[in-house]
């Protein structure tokens, strides 16, 4: 379990299929500290098992299911990534409940700047776009937003200086795909209502 609060940016060393998996290699240094073989990280949202690590290099196997369903494959070598650590029962909740669990992608299809704040627009499909409400919550890229618009084809998310300095979307461009994942607690509603 995750909370959307990116710890740091990392870089992509490799991506490579191998025998077994798709291994990626990246370079990062917060989320090394204290981390432990097994351990999930979430990986611009994608909740991933470290297979090996050093100081400043952490490895990952992805399924390839995981390199379907999500925008990683697509980064390339010195993309920059985010990173968080796997939430403690003694961290701050400064997000909301993030699983880790991908539901597929998104494209920018908007980036303004808006006075000092920017504005970005992403269109997803319909199954996506079901869970998403206006003031609700969405992890874009592995990080905890706010919605500001919603509308039957897309939707909206005002970013502030800091955001953009510390997560990955500074790099973005129209045209890119953002991993998406949706708030668990629509998910689980619309379940318990579909069995009443």
């Amino acid at each position: 379990m995750f909370t959307g609060i990116v710890e740091e940016t990392g870089k992509v060393i490799s991506f490579e299929e191998t025998e077994s998996a798709w291994r990626l290699v990246l370079e990062a240094h917060a989320v090394t500290q204290d981390l432990q073989l097994g351990d999930s990280v979430a990986v611009n949202g994608c909740c991933l098992t470290a297979v090996a690590f050093s100081a400043d290099r952490i490895e990952f196997d992805l399924l390839e299911e995981s390199k379907r369903l999500t925008s990683i494959g697509g980064v390339g070598v010195g993309g920059k990534v985010n990173l968080e650590r796997a939430l403690l029962p003694s961290t701050r909740m400064g997000g909301h409940f993030v699983s880790g669990h991908v539901d597929g992608t998104g494209v920018i299809e908007a980036i303004e700047p808006r006075g000092k704040d920017f504005y970005f627009r992403i269109q997803c499909d319909a199954d996506k776009l079901r869970y998403i409400v206006h003031k609700g919550s969405i992890t874009v890229d592995g990080i905890s937003l706010t919605v500001a618009e919603v509308d039957e084809t897309g939707f909206a998310i005002w970013l502030i200086p800091h955001t953009m300095e510390v997560t990955n979307l500074h790099t973005k461009k129209v045209g890119d795909l953002v991993n998406l994942e949706n708030d668990l607690i629509a998910k689980y509603v619309e379940k318990l209502f579909a069995k009443s």
